[in-house]
């Protein structure tokens, strides 16, 4: 082999521009997709020539017949391969027509993501969460969601599989190599289109007959309209009568006009109303006034109370309060049934908010005016306790539908509350007083005790410092527990009061049932409080005896008894001078 070393000669120059020309023509570099041609066929290999490289790549069969190519495996064809490398460990040029198909079919999928542009596949295998999908022009293989494969659920999907269709790309992961397809993005798309051509033949005001009722749910009902379009009728305009649920009104497969009063070409929807096919019934609430009773129908009936109508179509509540005067939380269902004709006084009329407010209760009359009437406050009455708690009791008074509230505190002035309330139960019939009775807010209190004559009335015609006689009932390291004679109530010396010496002041020094004289300390009528004190009687008497026996001349004869005065005559001289 002759070797150039002379680069200055003609031939030189001239074998290398034309060596330099022919390389350009083929850019050979490693991770490029080439082209080649099929030179001979091999029962195992496919031989092709690329130009620019120093021996010929060869493919196995087998390859090529996995990327669905064998077909095209002829001797002059042209095929498209990648370079992995230009020599390997053997001196071998090494090529895959499988990767370079899988990099042209990337692109693909990448140009149709980036236009939005839906691609031509099928579904070649199910596979756990949805389908596997062949790309028809390059062979690339995506994923297919379960989710995705249609806008309604299938109970097969096996009439799909091999067949050609269309997918839109909602995902790539260039990093991974992955590829998510949709197919029901492409039949939504479908019915959104024809749904779009199906809506632009109605208009606001048309009048659709014979809609079939398909479905109802909480917010209003479904109609199917010529077995091409669903519309809704809103809760609110189904009825002028209020209306919890559809399926109050409504039944599957029941066919009714509709007019179309909304039309939303975005949301491909139209709204749809009965009620607005007839007059509308609040137009006559002018026929009505506050105040006056009218005969109502009961139409439904809840926890709360019982929906009416004045006229069919024209509503009300009447409230569980407005029901009766002395029932509380009463359960309308106990008292009415859906068709009765009921009384009822109107109590309000808003016609901006469309509402009408009923009582039933106004149509007779008020039982608390009635028993303040025959039974004033501080009159007596008859009752039957009807029942009681921890605190009180409940007594149904004379022939009123009323329970008056008695108060533990008012059924004795000596026993304890809770070992008073212990003495009745339910059914006992006691006589009360009537101590108050609210109207408004439909109370009456009574007491018992008010019956008996007050002990603390004893200390009526006592006063602050009067020395009383009491009769010791108990001692403890408090005090003592004393009764005065003649008086019913108990009440108690603190430990504190009973002496004015400390030393003396010992509870212990008193026995049960002895006598001793107190003095009052304190006393107040209206607030029934009394306060008792043997040191108090000490002291009075103390002083009592001090003014009775002391004289001026007291002291004279102590020691140094005269120094003041003869300090205050000093005083007095040197004042004078």
């Amino acid at each position: 082999m002759e070797i150039y070393k002379d680069l200055s000669s003609p031939a030189t120059q001239q074998f290398e521009k034309l060596l330099n020309s022919q390389l350009s023509k083929n850019k050979i570099e490693e991770g490029k997709i080439i082209e080649g041609k099929i030179t001979k066929i091999t029962d195992k290999y496919v031989f092709l020539f690329i130009p620019g490289l120093k021996s010929e790549p060869v493919i196995d069969i087998n390859e090529m017949k996995m990327i669905g190519m064998q077909d095209k495996v002829v001797e002059g064809a042209t095929v498209s391969v990648l370079l992995e490398k230009i020599e390997d460990k053997n001196g071998d040029v090494v090529v895959s027509a499988q990767k370079a198909q899988k990099i042209k079919g990337w692109y693909e999928l990448e140009k149709a993501y980036e236009d939005n542009q839906s691609i031509n596949g099928k579904i070649t295998s199910k596979c756990k969460g949805g389908v596997i999908v062949e790309h028809i022009e390059t062979g690339s293989l995506m994923f297919c969601p379960g989710s995705q494969i249609s806008d309604k659920p299938m109970k097969s999907i096996d009439h799909l599989i091999g067949v050609e269709q269309k997918f839109a790309i909602i995902k790539l992961d260039k990093v991974r190599g992955n590829a998510c397809v949709s197919r029901r993005q492409i039949v939504s798309s479908h019915k959104k289109e024809d749904k779009a051509k199906i809506i632009e033949k109605f208009k606001v005001g048309d009048i659709i007959k014979d809609a079939v009722v398909k479905g109802y749910s909480s917010f209003g009902c479904f109609f199917e309209v010529n077995n091409e379009i669903d519309v809704l009728v809103h809760l609110q305009e189904i009825s002028y009568s209020r209306v919890n649920h559809p399926d109050e009104i409504f039944n599957i497969g029941e066919k009714h006009d509709l007019k179309v009063i909304s039309i939303d070409m975005e949301k491909l929807q139209i709204g749809c109303s009965i009620k607005q096919l007839s007059p509308d019934p609040f137009e006559h609430i002018s026929n009505y006034e506050t105040g006056k009773p009218y005969k109502v129908k009961v139409v439904k009936i809840t926890d709360y109370g019982c929906f009416c109508e004045l006229e069919p179509g024209l509503s009300t509540l009447l409230h569980s309060s407005e029901i009766s005067w002395t029932k509380k939380n009463i359960s309308p269902k106990k008292l009415f049934k859906v068709g009765d004709q009921i009384d009822c006084v109107i109590t309000e009329i808003d016609k901006d908010k469309r509402r009408v407010a009923i009582s039933h209760r106004l149509t007779t009359e008020n039982p608390y005016t009635t028993l303040e009437n025959k039974h004033p406050v501080g009159s007596d009455i008859d009752g039957i306790v009807t029942s009681a708690n921890e605190y009180a009791l409940y007594v149904k008074l004379g022939d009123f539908d009323i329970d008056g509230f008695l108060h533990s505190n008012d059924l004795s002035y000596t026993g304890k509350p809770e070992d008073e309330l212990k003495k009745h139960k339910k059914g006992d019939k006691l006589k009360v007083r009537v101590l108050e009775i609210k109207k408004e807010e439909q109370k009456v209190r009574v007491g018992l005790k008010q019956l008996e004559t007050d002990p603390f009335d004893w200390f009526k015609d006592k006063k602050v410092n009067d020395t009383i006689t009491v009769q010791v009932a108990s001692s403890d390291t408090k005090g003592l527990m004393v009764k005065p004679e003649g008086c019913d109530l108990e009440f108690l010396i603190k430990k504190s009061q009973i002496a004015v010496s400390a030393a003396d002041a010992r509870p212990s020094r008193f026995v049960g049932g002895e006598r001793i004289d107190a003095a009052i300390a304190e006393l107040n009528l209206d607030k029934r409080k009394v306060s008792l004190s043997i040191k108090l009687l000490e002291e009075l008497q103390n002083k009592e005896a001090v003014d009775k026996f002391s004289s001026p001349l007291s002291g004279k004869n102590l020691p140094f008894s005269s120094l003041s005065e003869k300090l205050d005559d000093k005083k007095k001289k040197k004042e004078t001078e």
